[in-house]
Parts: C-alpha cells; structure tokens; sequence
C-alpha cells in the first residue's frame, strides 16, 4: 500500500486544478497537431467535406501565416510548451524552474487567448463560416487563460521566509501583455504578408463532354474566344464569392471570355460521386432545377435570378436560398404557368447529368467546388478577387493574358 503521507503529499503536489490544467494542454495540442497533419498531407477532416463551412476554413488563407506556416503547427508547438511547462510547476520544482514555468506558461496562454479572439473574429466577419475543431482548440485555449491567471496570484515560493508570490502581479501583468502582443504580431503578419492565390489543379484522365455555349446557361458571350465551363452549387459558399467577380473577368478580356454555367449539386440525392450527406448541401439539387427551369422559360431572367441566389439582403455573412424562397423567385420572373412547364421538361434532368459526368470525370484531386474546366484541364480555384482569379486562369488553364 501507498504510504498516507506519500499520497497526502501527492495530492498537495496535484490538485484538482493541476490534473485539469494538464488535460486541457493536452487537449488543445492533440486538436492542433491533427488539424497540422490535415494540412501537410492534404485530404478531408473527419466530418469536413468538401465545400462545408469546416472545409472553409480549413482551405483559407488565414489558416497560415503567407500560406507556408500552418497556424495549427504554430498552435502545436505552443500547446507542448505549455504541458511541459504545466508539469514544472508543483511545489516539489526548485523555486527558479517553478517562477521560468510560470511565467512561460502566462506568455503562452495570453498569446492562446489573443489568437482564440483574432480567429474566431476571421471566422464569423471574414471567412463567414466556422470549424468545429478550431473553435474547440480556441476554446480551451481561452480556459487555459482563465485557468493559469487564476492560480498565479494564489502560488508561493515554499522555501521563502516570508510568504512571497512566485510571480508578482506587475510582472505578471508584464508576461500577459507579452503574449497579446504575440497574438496581435501573428494577425499583422497574416493581414501584411498575403499569400498567393491558392488553385488545386489537375488534367481529366478522359475527354470531357464538349460544353455547347448555346445549349446552357452562359456568363458573357457564347460566340467568346474562350468558353470555360464552371461547376458550381447554389449552396456554396465558394461558388457565391467567384459569382460575382466573373462578368469583371469578363469585361477584362474584352469579351472574348464566357463562362458556361454547369451545376454540380454536393447532394446525394442527384450527385452519385457524393459519399455521404452533408446538411449545408441538403436541397441543392432542388435549387439547381429551379434555376435551369428559369433559363429555359425564359433566358434573359436567368442573370437576374443567378444574382438574386447569390446575394444577401440582411446579416453579416451569405445563407443560401430556401427553396420555398427560390421557387417563389422563379415563378416572378418567369410566370407560373411558364415556370411549371419548363420545371418538367426532361432537357434539364439530361444537363445535370452531364455536368455531373463533368465533376465525376475531374475529382481526382478532390471533391471540392467551384470548379473551372477548359479542355481536359481543371481547377479548384479560391481566388480573393478578379485579379486572382485571371493569374489563376492564366497558369492552371493556359487561358492567353486578357
């Protein structure tokens, strides 16, 4: 048996609040180092796929300082820190190794706890989308704060004389605003240093279908020089930010650039290479019939609702369209009767199926959309601008400088 002394003097070394300090380091470093080997080898988070709001983020620029430095590798290295500093700090630790730990430990967790605001911040105003496994990381980085400048106040140096703090409060103070000022440097060079615009690129193994310029919904002039043709799903959020930087691009080459509108829904419902349900897709083969009956009731409506499905009236960020809401749209652009006709003429089941022939034929590099295809060519764009996306075409499609 454990002697009561030795397990007396155990639990004074390990209070409730060191065994929870531990767990949520360890916590924290395990979310980070996970979501560090997602972005070195590529590929799905469990419970992200392609095109949801977790994805999102993930895919982002401000998930890297410059787009080379992960911030979930920066994450890690700072949450082994803090657990090894974590195991330094009982009253058994030599009074300089305890104060160092400390002090690292209050760096450590201010700079957790500034970045777990400047994130969550680009997540809701910027990114408009957040991920699970971030916002638990942010999370317990902000209880990891709350946690550490509890307890510093409340530990003294055993060996002392006189009852002396490990840390005084100004220099404790002192360590904190070090860490935010960690925090706020990490944000300036993520707002500084911008990265290049970020494509996934690839060839089709296969001929694709030839996309007729006049058989389908079209942005730009179907007689263009170049006709690129777009796989896109009205309830991406990707898909809405490009919608409205194509005519730019457009007006840019002169009109001899068109983009051929193709709807791939991320629906299992009507999309066979879609492995599994995702509720932010959920109704988008709906949406996509509705707009295709649009175009062919009555084709000079169809830019107006495209815009319509695109935009926002209210709140900070898009939200797709309910189908209620889109179909009551269509029947005012179009009229009822015309609407109703159009909806089920079998032209538009045969234009989705082969635009998800399209998608099918170009998702070897992953499953993600909006997708820009010209020949056997393809990319997965995430341009931040018009100007962007022209590199883009330039260097992933061969697309001639405007």
């Amino acid at each position: 048996m454990v002697p009561y002394e030795q397990m007396t003097r155990f639990r004074w070394s390990w209070p409730l609040w060191r065994w929870v300090l531990t767990g949520l380091s360890s916590l924290a470093l395990a979310l980070s180092m996970y979501l560090s080997w997602h972005y070195l080898v590529g590929g799905s988070v469990i419970g992200c796929g392609g095109g949801s709001p977790c994805e999102q983020v993930l895919s982002s620029r401000w998930s890297a300082v410059g787009g080379v430095l992960p911030i979930s590798g920066l994450a890690a290295g700072a949450y082994l820190a803090m657990l090894v500093a974590s195991l330094s700090i009982g009253p058994a630790t030599v009074a300089l190794v305890r104060r160092l730990a400390w002090g690292a430990m209050l760096v450590l967790v201010a700079a957790a706890a500034g970045s777990a605001v400047w994130f969550t911040i680009v997540q809701k105003w910027v990114i408009g989308a957040f991920c699970p496994y971030c916002m638990a990381t942010h999370i317990t980085g902000l209880l990891l704060a709350a946690l550490v400048i509890w307890q510093t106040p409340r530990q003294f140096d055993d060996n002392a004389t006189a009852p002396r703090r490990v840390i005084g409060c100004l220099p404790a103070i002192g360590l904190a605003l070090v860490g935010l000022a960690l925090a706020g440097g990490l944000a300036a060079c993520q707002v500084v240093f911008a990265p290049p615009p970020v494509y996934l690129a690839g060839e089709a193994p296969e001929s694709l279908p030839a996309t007729d310029a006049h058989a389908g919904p079209l942005v730009g002039s179907p007689d263009a020089l170049h006709v690129i043709t777009v796989l896109f799903d009205y309830t991406c959020p990707h898909c809405q930010r490009m919608h409205f930087m194509l005519n730019e691009v457009i007006r840019r080459y002169g009109g001899k650039l068109a983009f051929a509108l193709r709807p791939a829904p991320l629906d299992r419902q009507c999309n066979p290479y879609v492995t599994r349900d995702v509720k932010e897709f959920k109704g988008s083969c709906e949406l996509v019939k509705i707009g295709l009956a649009v175009w062919l009731a009555r084709r000079e409506a169809f830019g107006a609702f495209e815009d319509w499905m695109f935009s926002f009236e209210s709140g900070d960020r898009w939200r797709p369209r309910s189908l209620d809401d889109a179909r009551a749209k269509a029947v005012e652009l179009v009229g009822q009767a015309k609407f109703e006709a159009a909806r089920s003429d079998p032209w538009i089941d045969r234009y989705m199926q082969t635009s998800i022939r399209i998608y099918g034929d170009t998702i070897q590099g992953g499953n993600a959309i909006p997708k820009l295809v010209l020949g056997s060519r393809w990319v997965t764009p995430e341009p931040y601008d018009a100007d962007d996306l022209v590199w883009i075409l330039q260097n992933s499609l061969a697309v001639p400088m405007p």
